[in-house]
């Protein structure tokens, strides 16, 4: 499913305008981007949590050369399922 799709889903489920619910579903990914660039993190209970997680500075290699190179740390988002969204999967 795409965004166009998911926007569709959203205005069919809530009966609401299509434009309404692209508003609805880009005013909530703001609201998490903004959440997460603090710091913060975002809990939907039974959905999951979106959170931003640090990650350590480490030696890799160029897949060209095969010469080491040095990659910072850096702050990566991410998402841990909640119970109901993993039992609905499975």
């Amino acid at each position: 499913m795409n965004k166009s799709e998911l926007i569709e889903a959203i205005a069919a489920s809530a009966d609401i305008p299509k434009a309404a619910a692209s508003r609805a579903l880009d005013a909530m990914v703001d609201s998490v981007t903004d959440s997460l660039k603090k710091g913060d993190s975002v809990s939907l209970v039974g959905f999951g949590t979106f959170a931003v997680k640090e990650r350590a500075a480490r030696t890799g290699r160029n897949p060209q050369t095969g010469l080491p190179i040095q990659i910072s740390a850096a702050k990566v988002p991410s998402f841990k399922a909640g119970k109901a969204l993993k039992d609905s999967v499975n």
